[in-house]
Order: C-alpha cells, then sequence, then structure tokens
C-alpha cells in the first residue's frame, strides 16, 4: 500500500504544532495509523549588521535571528483521511507539502 508524506515547516512553532495535532485528530478520527510528528532539525538563519547607520563610530552591532522549524508526518494513502486534510485551514505563514510514496 502507498503511503503519503506530509512535510511542514514554518517560522512560528505554535501554529506547527496546532497543524500538526489537528492532521493527528483527523487521522485518528478516519482510523489510519499515523508516524509522526517528527521533528527535524531547525534551520537559524543569521544576520550581524552595524548599528550605526553611516559606518563610524563605535562598533556595536545588532544581531537577527529567524528560526525555520519542520515537521514530517506519514500515513497510509487513505482516501477520506486525505480528504479532509487537504481542506484543512492552513495559514500563510505555514508551508506544507504533501507527496505519494509507493
Amino acid at each position: 500500500m502507498s503511503k503519503v508524506r506530509i512535510k511542514l515547516n514554518s517560522t512560528d512553532i505554535n501554529m506547527l504544532n496546532n497543524i500538526c495535532s489537528m492532521i493527528g485528530d483527523i487521522a485518528k478520527k478516519s482510523g489510519v495509523a499515523i508516524s509522526g510528528p517528527v521533528p527535524l532539525p531547525t534551520k537559524k538563519l543569521k544576520i550581524t549588521t552595524r548599528k550605526s547607520p553611516c559606518g563610524d563610530g563605535t562598533a556595536t552591532f545588532d544581531r537577527f535571528e529567524m528560526r525555520i522549524h519542520k515537521r514530517l508526518i506519514d500515513l497510509p494513502a487513505n482516501e477520506k483521511a486525505l480528504h479532509s486534510i487537504m481542506r484543512l485551514q492552513i495559514p500563510k505563514n505555514v508551508n506544507i507539502k504533501i507527496e505519494v510514496k509507493n
């Protein structure tokens, strides 16, 4: 039987965990065994900039960081569960990718 792999990523971890729990609830209601959500390594994007607008003066820096959190969910290809997952309202800051594996 083929499997479905759902990859989720977002900068907001609370939204990401809410979507993962919704997918888990849908799978539980349809009677499908779910594997996950598996937390993948968090990507940290760091930028260091000078505070001074002209470049002169003391060497003080601002450090900015953006974290991208990722989750992975595997489940069997059940038409009822997949239809419910596809109708789920996903926020704009959460990216979702659904793949069918054989």
